[in-house]
């Protein structure tokens, strides 16, 4: 009786033992990471003086052979390093509303950083860094002299179209650059 007592304890003993064994260490973690994609966003400035504290406005009365300043920059207002290029286009209608010759309206490009892409734009000869702002594209738009009475009570415009595209992984230059938005 004792050699069956003493089989039955330690068969007891094993499956204790075996239970134990069964039994698991377990633990679980949870971990939510975010990743974020920059902004590509920019501003179009335009100023009407050299210490750009005076925003352009519309001016009339320019007479022929006349200058107004006209300062255009673009702003990286995102959080991404972009390209940017530009597109200017001139217009000239007349009291009547029927278009007359542009070409009696001429601009005064900037001298430092953009580039002609002979394609209709002026690209911008560096990465613009966020909160950065690009050298004057437009300094100033110039009336020819020799404007006749047809352009009397014309209304003449130099439109500046902005345009950025990522820096990452998108070209070693501006011109190089896929992606630009349609004008």
């Amino acid at each position: 009786m004792k050699r069956k007592l003493l089989f039955v304890s330690v068969l007891a003993l094993l499956l204790l033992g075996a239970a134990g064994t069964a039994a698991y260490f377990s633990a679980e973690a949870r971990a939510e990471n975010f990743i974020t994609s920059g902004r590509v966003t920019i501003a179009l400035r335009e100023w009407a003086d050299e210490a750009r504290e005076q925003p352009y406005e519309d001016v009339t009365g320019v007479m022929p052979g006349a200058e107004v300043t006209k300062i255009a920059v673009v702003e990286n207002t995102g959080s991404a390093p972009a390209w940017v290029r530009v597109k200017l286009t001139r217009r000239v209608t007349g009291a009547d509303g029927a278009a007359l010759g542009a070409e009696a309206v001429g601009i005064e490009l900037g001298s430092r950083g953009w580039v002609d892409g002979q394609d209709g734009y002026y690209y911008y000869d560096r990465v613009l860094a966020p909160g950065e702002t690009t050298e004057p594209v437009l300094t100033a738009v110039m009336f020819a002299a020799a404007m006749d009475n047809s352009y009397q009570g014309a209304k003449a415009s130099v439109d500046v179209q902005a345009f950025a595209v990522q820096t990452a992984n998108n070209g070693a230059s501006a011109r190089e650059a896929a992606g630009w938005p349609e004008a």
